[in-house]
């Protein structure tokens, strides 16, 4: 480490010295009342202290919990060493979106989860490092929007989420003319038209997609696949196709009295209440109103902060299993907690029910038990006869999970053959059945976490450019 170092900072046993701290958070009575992002980041002194104590063991099993395999233990010694640009050109070297990755990661699942220290201290806070550093690097204009010479070969690349925004990158840092299509006026897919902006504000993604421009990626806006744009048009103009248009399709509840109103879809609701772009829904005003939200997804633990934040009266999540089966992040839940949001688990609907004006009044649930685990590791969930009960709602909203994009039979795009689950079905290269056409991030895997878009869309990249430039 340099001279420069604190003494408290030197100590190989830092981890024992130094308290695990979290970033600075505002209270959640001042949050609740805007859709301000809750966390500010380290100042320079904790961002070195909290580096110092990673123990920078010899197999960091921290990396192995990263799906990008991100160099770890090296940007955090670079960090406890105050070489703030440097770490954080390391860290770009993972990662392409690591200022979007370090507010969206479940980092309790993922690096944090596998670190060392886990079980004898508190792990490293290496989400809050790696947010640290990505501000540090934009703040002193270290962010770097070089490319290589161009090369001459065009890529459409369809759709502007993570996945998209990864792939664009990536190739215009190699010469290529990118291009990205994008159904919304704004891009960045579900990052701004689907989370809410307490999460991640859209003038992050937006500072992401400047950056890109700087590197000469085009953005086509408000385009309609298969109207606006075919496929065969796509590959007629350019010389190869990467689509990336997530999973966007809402799961519907299938339950008796779903389409009554106040029944609401839950990415409608987001954008509705905390993004200036229109919808095409009906407005869900949530005002003195009694918020049901059924899911426990990160998307449901959205719709309850939203909801908070639009002056529901009460809001409630109900979810079918226990709270330890919940998919969303520990950390989202227990911030939902803090602003009072309520958790009602193991019930689950059966019915939606109204008033004479048809109108929602409440849900008819059942309670559940979990049994044994089903083939996806989870244990299944039973209804118990006879324990059915109401709760009151004057709204609910829906987050139960979104299914990729389905083409309209007339349009070519209909053509690219579908897997079981109903995504893209690509081959070993991400190749589709169409040759020169590229899928990747949800609409292949299904929904998945942004880290694991941007992930797969690197290694698209690679097979992109095996395709257009053998050998």
């Amino acid at each position: 480490m340099s001279g420069n170092t604190p003494d408290n900072v030197v100590s190989k046993h830092a981890w024992r010295e130094i308290d695990r701290a979290g970033l600075p958070k505002r209270a959640a009575a001042d949050r609740v009342a805007d859709f301000l992002e809750i966390y500010g980041p380290y100042d320079e002194a904790t961002a070195r202290e909290q580096a110092a104590r990673c123990v920078q063991c010899p197999e960091p099993s921290c990396v192995e919990g990263c799906p990008l395999n991100n160099r770890i233990p090296e940007w955090l010694a670079l960090t406890a060493e105050g070489q703030f640009l440097e770490a954080a050109a390391l860290l770009h070297s993972t990662n392409n979106l690591p200022e979007i990755c370090s507010r969206t990661c479940p980092t309790d699942r993922l690096c944090e989860g596998h670190c060392i220290l886990d079980g004898k201290a508190e792990p490293v806070n290496i989400g809050a490092v790696e947010r640290f550093l990505n501000e540090y690097a934009f703040v002193h204009g270290a962010v770097d929007a070089s490319t290589a010479s161009p090369n001459g070969l065009r890529v459409a690349v369809v759709g502007s989420g993570p996945c998209g925004l990864t792939c664009a990158d990536e190739l215009a840092q190699r010469g290529y003319a990118v291009t990205i299509y994008a159904s919304r006026s704004l891009p960045g897919g579900l990052l701004v038209n689907g989370m809410s902006a307490f999460k991640i504000d859209r003038s992050v993604v937006q500072r992401r997609i400047d950056v890109l421009k700087k590197k000469g990626v085009a953005f086509q806006l408000g385009v309609t696949l298969g109207e606006d744009v075919t496929l065969g048009k796509l590959r007629e103009d350019y010389h190869a196709v990467f689509l990336s248009v997530g999973a966007p399709t809402a799961r519907p509840l299938h339950l008796p009295g779903e389409d009554l109103d106040g029944v609401v879809q839950a990415l409608p609701f987001i954008m509705q209440q905390s993004t200036d772009c229109g919808h095409q829904s009906p407005p869900a005003n949530t005002v003195g109103k009694r918020v049901v939200v059924i899911g426990g997804g990160d998307t449901a633990m959205d719709c309850l902060r939203t909801a908070i934040r639009c002056q529901a009266s009460d809001v409630l999540c109900v979810y079918r299993r226990d709270e330890a089966s919940m998919p969303c992040g520990h950390t989202e839940h227990d911030e939902a907690l803090e602003e009072h949001a309520r958790f009602l688990y193991q019930a689950a609907p059966v019915a939606v029910v109204g008033d004479e004006q048809g109108r929602v009044s409440g849900l008819r649930m059942l309670r559940t038990e979990l049994g044994a685990p089903g083939t996806d590791g989870r244990p299944k969930c039973n209804p118990i006869p006879g324990s059915e009960f109401e709760i009151p709602a004057d709204q609910v909203i829906l987050a139960l999970g979104f299914d990729p994009l389905s083409f309209p039979p007339s349009s070519d795009f209909a053509d690219l053959e579908t897997g079981d689950n109903g995504g893209l079905r690509v081959d070993d290269r991400h190749m589709t059945n169409v040759e020169g056409v590229f899928a990747g991030g949800s609409v292949v895997l299904g929904p998945s976490m942004v880290v694991n878009t941007v992930r797969d869309a690197r290694q698209a990249v690679a097979d992109i450019e095996s395709f257009l430039r053998p050998g």
